[in-house]
């Protein structure tokens, strides 16, 4: 299974995507959106930036796990990782969304 954004609306009716990784795991998940454009402009953010590794946030959470952010050329974040429980674990998620998100197709279930 290739890896894919799923754009779908959440409970409040807002519009999100997530990229999932081709083993379904999520790797990448937006805030949400009230137009559905703006969420499809953020799946081509994603893509734009993915490759850039100044692009990433990587922090720590208050309780220890490793995470990052990705953020738009303005600084602006576009998708964050889930909690993995060790920095190369989140570094290995970074290289996946840096892999899989430029050619990931969007699976629309909205």
């Amino acid at each position: 299974m290739a890896a894919k954004f799923e754009l779908y609306t959440d409970k409040s009716g807002e519009f999100r995507f997530r990229l999932k990784a081709g083993n379904g795991e999520n790797i990448l998940a937006s805030e949400g959106y009230k137009q559905k454009a703006s969420a499809e402009n953020g799946i081509k953010s994603v893509k734009e930036n993915a490759g850039d590794d100044g692009r990433y946030e990587r922090k720590e959470t208050a309780a220890g796990k490793h995470m990052f952010n990705l953020k738009a050329s303005n600084g602006q974040v576009i998708g964050t990782s889930q909690s993995y429980a060790s920095a190369s674990g989140r570094d290995n998620g970074i290289e996946s969304v840096k892999k899989n998100a430029p050619e990931a197709d969007t699976d629309d279930q909205t």
